[in-house]
């Protein structure tokens, strides 16, 4: 049985090497494409390239991981059944569901890599990439001008310009209907006015000139307050110098709750949990307070367990009226409380009550990350399992059939899973639900399949899905000829 066991793990070495290599590489290559001409464009040294590429890396391999399992166990069981090779196994007395024990162990092992990786490696990559992003972001002024809005430049110097453009093509680097404030000298305030304008870097990235056409420069300086200068102009050149400093490497930094780990997420929900309870406790004990003054501070047993009863520490979105309603008084009518300090509570408890969803979706987003380490972690074992009798019961589909299940499955998994992060993250659902409700829906199926596994076993020589299908055809082919030579025999004489 050693031997057999080696043997079915030996088959599934090669598929899973070449799935998780094929379509590591066509994600990779398509991630590093997207973000590659923006990165060249900036002058950045080959490393801080290289550091781009390495920390990408990671998102890729979360998700053609699990993908790659999926593939690598439907292909070597399928191929396994169309050489008849279950068919003899099962035919010397070893059910089909033995084969799997190994894989279950090897699965098993995958999962728990997976975890590991998900909660140690992926956050961290995640986060210096953001890093890294951000600082790069921040090197080249021209990639950050934003259209329709006033831009502050710095320069090496440390004087400033603003500019504003109505329109600004990155890819050019051409600007149109240009202003630009410039403060470079103390007591004077020179305004540029262009149509159009041409952004050009010097080789060394640091330098930056702005190619001004067909405009007007307002000066106005203190010296003669109430009057300006006004010169025109067919073409200018603006030198602003050392904006393009060299790239600053920045440590540290807000994560967001995918570049946390699960102890940094935990204890983001605890605190979260406790905002939560804090303000659960502040809106309760202003409620009850309220009620004890509307009744002039000597508010009976009965009055404050029904404003207790009302003022419910699980929600948080009291109305004032049913406080003082369950109290038996009217907030209106009693006269016992000026407007204003009615009116204080009220904002009170509408403050409390946007600070309450704000925390409870806060807390609701880490927890669903949580949960999403453990569920994609889980997934993996799932596919172990689904693959082997999905195989067996369709073994004519070749490797068509292995990318169309695959794809399908590992499509619907996905969806759902997005699905669910969306909605647990709105409030909508509970994150265990949102993030394990894919993890059941396909344990369902691998269940089903896993009983009837050992009565679907099909050989080569017409079993199967396409074999069925052929012989459903034929027969369906056959009737029709039968019925047309019938109805040519009736007209015959």
């Amino acid at each position: 049985m050693k031997i057999l066991s080696n043997y079915v793990l030996r088959a599934h070495l090669g598929p899973f090497l070449f799935a998780f290599t094929a379509v590591t590489g066509l994600l990779f290559l398509n991630a590093v494409a997207q973000r590659m001409e923006d990165l060249a464009g900036r002058g950045l040294e080959w490393n801080v390239i290289v550091e781009f590429m390495v920390f990408s890396f990671p998102h890729i391999v979360a998700l053609t991981f699990p993908m790659a399992i999926l593939v690598a166990v439907l292909y070597a069981f399928s191929d396994m059944t169309a050489e008849n090779e279950i068919a003899a196994i099962a035919s010397g007395g070893i059910h089909p569901l033995r084969l799997m024990v190994p894989l279950v162990g090897v699965g098993i092992i995958l999962s728990l890599l997976m975890f590991n990786f998900n909660d140690r490696v992926l956050p961290e990559a995640n986060h210096r990439l953001s890093t890294l992003l951000s600082d790069v972001g921040s090197t080249n002024p021209t990639f950050e001008l934003r259209e329709e809005v006033i831009n502050e430049i710095h320069t090496g110097d440390n004087t400033r310009y603003f500019l504003r453009a109505r329109s600004i093509d990155p890819s050019t680097n051409h600007l149109q209907d240009v202003t630009i404030f410039d403060l470079s000298r103390v007591g004077e305030v020179r305004t540029i006015v262009a149509e159009e304008g041409q952004m050009s870097f010097t080789p060394d990235r640091l330098d930056l000139y702005l190619i001004l056409d067909n405009g007007v420069v307002y000066e106005q300086t203190e010296e003669r307050p109430g009057d300006f200068q006004r010169l025109e102009y067919k073409t200018q050149i603006l030198p602003l110098r050392g904006v393009g400093q060299e790239l600053e490497r920045r440590a540290g930094g807000r994560r967001s709750d995918r570049e946390m780990t699960i102890s940094m997420l935990e204890l983001r929900a605890r605190e979260d949990l406790n905002q939560l309870a804090r303000i659960a406790d502040e809106s309760r004990r202003l409620s009850l307070n309220f009620v004890n003054r509307t009744l002039g501070g000597d508010a009976d047993a009965e009055a404050m367990a029904q404003a207790e009863a009302v003022a419910d520490p699980d929600r948080i979105d009291w109305d004032l009226e049913a406080v003082a309603d369950a109290a038996l008084i009217d907030p209106g009518g009693a006269g016992l409380l000026s407007d204003e300090a009615v009116g204080e509570v009220a904002n009170v408890h509408r403050t409390n009550d946007t600070l309450w969803n704000i925390y409870r979706l806060s807390s609701y987003r880490y927890r669903v990350e949580i949960h999403k380490k453990y569920a994609i972690a889980f997934a993996c074992l799932i596919f172990v399992l689904l693959g082997p009798p999905l195989a067996i019961r369709f073994p004519q589909g070749g490797v068509g059939m292995v990318i169309a299940a695959s794809v399908g499955i590992f499509f619907f998994y996905w969806v759902g899973l997005i699905a669910g992060e969306r909605l647990a993250d709105r409030g909508q659902v509970n994150p265990i639900v949102g993030m394990w409700a894919p993890n059941v829906l396909l344990l369902i199926p691998t269940v089903f399949f896993l009983a009837t596994a050992g009565r679907q076993i099909s050989t080569n020589r017409g079993g199967g899905l396409w074999g069925r299908i052929r012989a459903r055809f034929a027969r369906t082919l056959h009737g029709i000829r039968q019925g047309r030579r019938l109805r040519l025999e009736e007209e015959v004489p």
